[in-house]
């Protein structure tokens, strides 16, 4: 005789069944099939930042950040970790693991700490894998409104004119504009000193003062100034016309040739971290950075929004790194 039990259960009690078979079924260790790739993210994601709150890479950071969490609807978190050559920034990337959910920002400035330092800690090359740029920018050589230089190429005459009495001011040694002023000092073949100050603060007030002949900072460091009428910008350092300052020579132009340094930041990931999590960023990305609010808030700040593929910008990390363990063994800077 026929059982008839299947029948007699209530239907509630049948579909229960019939969902929880299939996964009864699986071999021990199986993963179920359909749902276990959960879509990217499904949780919050961290970005360590290797500066403090309030500056350029740090502001541009969040202005992603913002937008990436409501294109995904979870949230990307910044964190500031500030410190020599962004070690703690990049070790805590690291140590968040590869699956994607623990992101990290380089800058030229990691490029400059590859050659800067006996032992890093980090590989940039071979520990992390490139997610995207995000921008770009320009370094100013300014000097005061009521400075007897009114070009760059009037700098450049006095130093050869007069060896070693005049200098440029830039940030700590080590910094991108603090190598940018001694890759132009060796291009230009002058002997010109290159000072170091603590702040970006100290070495504007130095030139306001008259105690340095150029500075050497960032175009959102010195607009203020630059708007003011109290700083004049004798060049940018890029080879392309600055969208700040596009009135402005680049140094190569003003005569300088073969100068050319843009500075950049760019977002990471720690190797390993899945292809299609890289290729779904990077897409948000690109289509962030060509958002036209985007655009301009970043331009407020002084930078130039900029995507790259991860093929791009691996390749001027490469470069980068090449280029400026050149320069810092050329001016025969002492690494940490």
């Amino acid at each position: 005789m026929p059982d008839n039990t299947s029948a007699r259960l209530p239907r509630r009690t049948v579909l229960l069944a019939a969902a929880v078979l299939p996964a009864a079924c699986l071999a021990p260790g199986a993963s179920p099939p359909a749902r276990a790739q959960q879509v990217y993210p499904n949780k919050p994601v961290r970005i360590t930042v290797p500066f403090g709150a309030g500056g350029i890479a740090d502001i541009t950071t969040r202005i992603v950040a913002e937008r990436l969490s409501a294109k995904f609807g979870q949230q990307f978190v910044v964190e500031n970790m500030p410190s020599a050559g962004g070690i703690n920034a990049a070790r805590a990337a690291l140590s968040g693991g590869n699956d994607g959910y623990t992101l990290t920002l380089f800058t030229n400035g990691t490029a400059i700490s590859a050659g800067m330092f006996k032992n890093l800690r980090y590989d940039p090359i071979k520990e992390f894998t490139p997610v995207s740029g995000i921008g770009q920018f320009d370094f100013i050589f300014a000097t005061s409104a009521d400075s007897r230089f009114k070009t760059l190429a009037d700098v450049l005459k006095e130093s050869r004119d007069k060896p070693g009495s005049l200098n440029i001011g830039t940030v700590a040694i080590g910094s991108t504009q603090h190598l940018s002023a001694e890759l132009f000092k060796s291009l230009a073949g002058i002997d010109i000193k290159v000072v170091p100050f603590r702040t970006t603060g100290d070495v504007l007030l130095a030139v306001m003062r008259g105690d340095i002949a150029v500075a050497v900072d960032p175009y959102a460091t010195m607009k203020a100034n630059l708007d003011a009428g109290t700083m004049r910008a004798l060049a940018t350092s890029s080879a392309q016309p600055s969208p700040f300052l596009p009135n402005v020579p680049g140094v190569a132009a003003a005569g300088v040739p073969g100068f050319d340094v843009p500075s950049w930041n760019a977002l990471f990931a720690p190797a390993g971290t899945p292809a299609p999590i890289i290729e779904t960023l990077n897409k948000a990305m690109a289509e962030i950075l060509a958002d036209a609010g985007v655009k301009k808030r970043m331009l407020d700040v002084g930078i130039e929004a900029k995507a790259t593929t991860p093929a791009d910008i691996a390749a001027k990390l490469k470069s980068e790194i090449e280029r400026w363990a050149g320069v810092i063994d050329k001016a025969g800077i002492e690494k940490l």
